[in-house]
């Protein structure tokens, strides 16, 4: 079982101390949040609250996942790191092959490029891209991320991108792998046919032996078996030992320990956040690591 500590809103200037105390303690890696922009105003549709309302607000940090990720894995040897979950559809693609080329070659392949499709309205809007072809839109990014990683001469013409032959350089020394986020059918279609793991949004105990089902039968229609393939699952009750070991059986690699200020508050220390993780190590990094 691989332990992932998340970091979404945390203050900015502590990360870096954080990473190098949590490499310390033994966890696997760290996962940050992604939004381009958070509007001041936006509609009740948060997908994964019964009333709509989302837990963060416009208000709370989002530092660029690049530079805060290359700048934890400066101060850090083993730790990885993934973006939970970035939203390639707003981006450019080249752009982000270029970024992500670059982590991977600077933190000699600790990166893992965790992708989503997004659920916020308003910040498609913002950027004038269509939110409901958001989909067919990040698949295609996905598409040319990849064939960009090769470092070969490539041209792309698609229903949203189209280009000449380019080439990027650096290209990664070492494949990168990628992670989908999302529960829908689409999502799991996307993880078996570009992923090399999954990321969940957090999931009750009892959910997830058939949420890794529907996953795993979806990977197998497209002749791929679960063997090697992560499956990053965050728990929103109370789990023990034993608890995660019965998900391991059933397919769970990774769980993980919830954002410092979901958690914490808003107003949580430096040592407040330490003695959290250091907690959580206790109870669950030390004894699956004896």
């Amino acid at each position: 079982m691989k332990f992932w500590q998340a970091i979404s809103w945390t203050e900015t200037e502590q990360l870096a101390e954080l990473a190098q105390f949590g490499e310390e303690l033994g966890f696997y890696g760290f996962m940050n949040g992604d939004h381009v922009a958070y509007p001041t105003h936006i509609a009740p549709n948060y997908p994964y609250s019964h009333n709509g309302i989302p837990p963060m607000s416009n208000d709370w940090e989002y530092p660029d996942p690049w530079i805060s990720i290359a700048n934890m894995a400066a101060h850090t040897t083993t730790l990885k790191f993934t973006t939970g979950v970035y939203l390639l559809a707003l981006r450019s693609p080249h752009e982000a092959a270029r970024a992500t080329s670059t982590l991977s070659v600077l933190t000699q392949g600790r990166f893992i490029f965790g992708v989503g499709a997004g659920w916020m309205p308003e910040e498609f809007d913002i950027f004038d891209v269509d939110f409901h072809t958001r989909g067919r839109r990040l698949n295609e990014a996905l598409d040319i991320v990849e064939i960009l990683w090769r470092g070969e001469p490539v041209a792309f013409k698609g229903e949203f991108y189209h280009f000449p032959e380019v080439i990027l350089n650096p290209a990664p020394k070492q494949p990168i792998p990628v992670f989908i986020g999302g529960d829908s059918s689409y999502a799991f279609e996307r993880a078996a046919r570009f992923g090399d793991g999954w990321i969940g949004r957090g999931y009750r105990i009892d959910e997830v032996p058939d949420l890794l089902n529907r996953l795993f039968d979806t990977l197998k229609k497209r002749g791929r078996t679960d063997d090697h393939f992560e499956t990053l699952v965050p728990l929103t009750e109370s789990f023990n030992i034993d608890t995660l070991k019965r998900l391991q059986d059933k397919g769970m690699t990774a769980t993980v320990n919830y954002p410092y200020r979901m958690m914490l508050g808003d107003n949580a220390s430096l040592d407040d956040k330490k003695r959290y993780m250091e907690a959580f190590a206790e109870k669950f990094i030390r004894p699956f690591d004896t």
